[in-house]
């Protein structure tokens, strides 16, 4: 089994985890700077929409060794054309000028058509006029935010009804902070906003709306029956539902942006196609974006609403106390374990006591001690009868129980008498 396939075992059984959701903060930062950036971009330098959106007219000829930029906006303002906008469009297969200019009539078009034949020794057939009027464009820009508007609305609700209203509203955010981020990077970059780019932006949108639906629900799989079992927080179980489907939404990612890679970088590049680079351009940006949208935005997002209602408020805290109780456990008995190890490796054996005692001055005269008594015995006589010899029995021991007449005496007792 591959280092993959065996990681992502380990991420669904939980032996694993990026803690994504604990991280939000940081994710936040990360997408807030991106989201200044890009409203910057798209308030000072705006979106160069093309001539669908804004109407005007499109001239395009082959490239000669006389034209230069300078030289074709000269002819074009001088045959009544206005300000216009060359790019010179070059690849292996082609070489050619690409002139826009604002909205003109017919004939105005064919006399810019005309100075530009004739002074670039351009014959007609190669002369190619686009002409597009400014209803048309606005049309077309109103058709195109109508478009979006309902897709997003047609998403919530579905969301709402399928899942609930706050997967719903957090799956919103990723695609707002989706769509800014990608009008922002053609704001930044200059590429022309055309109809292909707006079908395009739609196309990201589902698939980032796709991922995150994948993973809310793993999330709602692994919520289920979380208030009575107490097992973990609304956050945990979020984190290890995106853990779980973290390789998936990567292979995903990886296997779609390849072939639109290829077709930004190598058929945009070598074929010059205008339509292929709107179009891949807006696909690559927002597969991006909405791959990094579904793991740190969205499920974060969901995670910080769901914490905020009651029931989850009561059951992170049983969690956390669950927790700090097992640890001050854990510590507890660590901390016996390494006392008890510590008191066994440096016990030392206790000395004997000292019977010594310090010298007292006598007070008094001694008494006389009996004769023949010596320190360690102790002399017992008979109650009753006949004098019986007297016995010795050590300090030390007990006193064994007294025995009756027939018992065998001493031999060779004798008698003290006082």
């Amino acid at each position: 089994m591959s280092r993959l396939g065996q990681l992502g075992g380990r991420l669904y059984r939980g032996e694993v985890s990026v803690n994504f959701v604990g991280r939000q903060r940081m994710w936040y930062t990360i997408s807030g700077i991106i989201l200044v950036v890009s409203i910057a971009a798209l308030l000072v330098k705006g979106l160069n929409f093309s001539v669908e959106f804004k109407g005007g007219s499109i001239f395009q000829f082959p490239a000669t060794a006389s034209a230069t930029q300078n030289e074709i906006s000269r002819v074009v303002t001088e045959a009544g054309g206005g300000d216009s906008t060359v790019q010179h469009i070059a690849t292996r297969l082609l070489s050619e000028w690409q002139v826009q200019t604002g909205t003109l009539s017919a004939n105005t078009s064919q006399q810019v058509a005309t100075a530009l034949e004739n002074t670039f020794h351009i014959q007609q057939s190669q002369m190619t006029i686009q002409l597009v009027g400014p209803t048309w464009g606005s049309q077309i820009t109103t058709k195109a935010f109508e478009a979006l508007i309902i897709f997003l609305v047609v998403i919530v609700i579905y969301l709402s009804i399928a899942f609930e209203w706050k997967m719903a509203v957090a799956a919103f955010v990723a695609l707002l902070h989706d769509i800014v981020i990608t009008v922002g990077v053609y704001a930044l970059t200059g590429f022309q906003v055309s109809p292909t780019s707006v079908i395009g932006l739609l196309t990201i949108l589902g698939y980032s709306l796709y991922d995150t639906v994948v993973v809310f629900d793993k999330v709602r799989e692994n919520t289920a029956g979380l208030l009575t079992s107490h097992r973990s927080t609304y956050s945990q179980a979020a984190n290890l539902a995106l853990n779980q489907t973290l390789v998936r939404s990567i292979n995903t990612s990886v296997t779609a942006l390849l072939p639109v890679a290829s077709i930004l970088f190598v058929g945009a590049g070598l074929l010059g196609a205008g339509t292929l680079k709107d179009l891949s351009l807006v696909l690559f940006v927002g597969m991006l974006s909405g791959t990094y949208s579904s793991i740190c935005i969205a499920t974060p997002v969901l995670a910080d609403l769901k914490e905020r209602e009651p029931q989850y408020k009561e059951l992170a805290k049983r969690v956390r106390l669950r927790e700090s109780g097992g640890r001050a456990a854990r510590r507890a008995a660590a901390a016996a374990g390494t006392a008890s190890t510590t008191a066994i490796g440096t016990a030392e054996p206790e000395p004997a006591e000292d019977t010594a005692q310090e010298p007292v001055e006598p007070t008094a005269a001694p008494q006389a001690e009996a004769p023949d008594q010596e320190d360690d015995e102790v002399t017992v006589s008979a109650a009753s009868g006949p004098a019986p010899a007297a016995r010795r029995v050590p300090a030390t021991s007990r006193q064994q129980p007294r025995r009756g007449s027939s018992a065998q005496r001493r031999p060779g007792a004798k008698k003290k008498r006082r």
